[in-house]
C-alpha cells in the first residue's frame, strides 16, 4: 500500500486562497508535517489559464467578465483555459510520489480512472480521447462527445498539485465565456445534464474518496473538520467599512471584527459576540450568505478556518480592545479590499456593499 491520504472536504474556497492552500500543504508534505491530501472544494466562478494556454481561448472581453464578476488567474498547472464554479468539485490532491511511483503520465492516468470510476457509481459511461486530455462522455445528451472532467497538474520533485475538476451540478453556460482547453471540436457536459436532475455533490465528494483508495492503493480518511469562525462587516451609512489592524505579536494585519464561534454557540450569537467585544457596540448583525474557507496565516501545519460572514451597520463611535488591535480606521470598500489578507474576506466585504 501506498502512503495513507487524509481528505480535506472544504467547501467554498475563494480560487487565489485555494492557491494558497496548496502551496502551504505542499510545503508542509515537503517538511513531513502532514501526510499526502486531497483537497476537495469549489471555486466560485474564475478562469484559470494553463502554462500552454492562449489568451485568445478567452472570447469574452474582459470588461464583460469583471461585470460577471468572473476572475482570471494565470497558473502553473498543464493545459489550456478552463472554467471553475459553483457546482463543480474541484480536487487538488497534494500529494509525493516516492521512487516506484515516479511516472507522470501513470500519475495522470490514475485521476482519469478516478472520475471514471465516480461517474460510473451514477451510470454515466466515460472514457479518454488519446487526442484530448481530460475525460469524456463520448455520447452525450447533449450530442457527440462531450468533456465532464478536466484535468491539469503540477509536478516538483515529485510532489504533486493542481489536480482535477468534476461538472456535477455546474451552470454550463459559463463555460461559454471561453474554448474549454483550447479544443473547439467538443464541449462539455455535468453530471446534471447527463442524469437530467440535480446530484448531491456531497455524495459525489464520498464516491471519490472511496475510488481515490482503490485507483491510488492507499488508505483515505477524513480529516479534521476547519474551525469555526465568523467575519462581521461593520458599515456607516456613508458606505465606508471597518477595519481593525491586529496587534504586530496577532499578525499586525487588517480585517474586519473576526472571532473564533465557541463551543455550544451558532455562527450568529458569535458574530453578535465578537462585534460587542472588539467595537464595544451591541448591534443587529445580519448574514450575507456567504461561507469561505481559508489557511490562516502561516502555521505549520496549516490551520484550516471556515467562515461565515455576517454585516452590521452603525454610526457611532468604536472603542477598540487594546490587547487585540493596535488601531482602526473606516474605508471604502475597495480600499478594504486592498488591505485584507485572504480573498474570501474581500469577498464578504463586496457582499456588504449589497446588503
Amino acid at each position: 500500500m501506498n502512503p495513507p491520504v487524509e481528505v480535506h472536504r472544504l467547501g467554498r474556497v475563494e480560487y487565489a486562497d485555494g492557491l494558497e492552500l496548496q502551496r502551504q500543504f505542499q510545503l508542509a508534505r515537503r517538511e513531513n508535517l502532514v501526510p499526502d491530501t486531497l483537497l476537495l472544494l469549489e471555486h466560485q466562478p474564475v478562469l484559470t489559464m494553463g502554462r500552454a494556454a492562449k489568451f485568445t481561448n478567452i472570447i469574452t472581453p474582459r470588461p464583460q467578465l469583471d461585470a460577471l464578476g468572473v476572475e482570471v488567474f494565470e497558473t502553473d498547472r498543464g493545459g489550456d483555459v478552463t472554467y471553475h464554479g459553483p457546482g463543480q468539485i474541484v480536487g487538488y490532491p497534494l500529494l509525493h510520489l516516492a521512487p516506484g511511483r515516479q511516472d507522470v503520465r501513470k500519475y495522470v492516468r490514475c485521476i482519469e480512472e478516478l472520475m471514471i470510476r465516480t461517474v460510473a457509481d451514477y451510470g454515466i459511461t466515460a472514457t479518454r480521447f488519446e487526442q484530448w486530455p481530460g475525460v469524456w462522455v463520448a455520447e452525450s445528451r447533449r450530442g457527440g462527445p462531450r468533456k465532464i472532467a478536466a484535468l491539469g497538474v503540477h509536478l516538483s520533485r515529485w510532489y504533486t498539485k493542481h489536480g482535477f475538476a468534476l461538472n456535477v451540478n455546474t451552470n454550463l453556460s459559463h463555460f461559454e465565456l471561453i474554448v474549454p482547453c483550447g479544443i473547439r471540436e467538443a464541449g462539455v457536459t455535468s453530471m446534471r445534464d447527463e442524469l437530467q436532475k440535480d446530484i448531491d455533490v456531497f455524495e459525489v465528494e464520498e464516491r471519490i474518496a472511496h475510488h481515490f483508495r482503490d485507483v491510488f492503493e492507499c488508505e483515505v480518511g477524513p480529516a479534521a473538520p476547519p474551525s469555526r469562525t465568523v467575519s462581521v462587516t461593520v458599515r456607516r451609512d456613508d458606505g465606508r467599512v471597518l477595519l481593525l489592524k491586529r496587534t504586530e505579536a496577532r499578525g499586525g494585519f487588517w480585517q474586519p471584527v473576526t472571532g473564533r464561534v465557541e463551543a455550544g454557540e451558532a455562527p450568529l450569537e458569535a458574530a453578535r459576540r465578537e462585534v460587542e467585544e472588539e467595537t464595544g457596540l451591541a448591534l443587529e448583525v445580519k448574514p450575507l450568505d456567504y461561507e469561505h474557507a481559508f489557511a490562516l496565516g502561516e502555521s505549520k501545519p496549516p490551520v484550516l478556518v471556515r467562515e461565515t460572514a455576517f454585516v452590521a451597520r452603525t454610526n457611532e463611535t468604536i472603542t477598540l480592545d487594546p490587547g487585540e488591535h493596535s488601531e482602526c480606521g473606516w474605508f471604502t470598500v475597495d480600499e478594504a479590499v486592498s488591505l485584507v489578507p485572504f480573498a474570501g474576506l474581500a469577498k464578504a466585504l463586496r457582499l456588504s456593499a449589497a446588503a
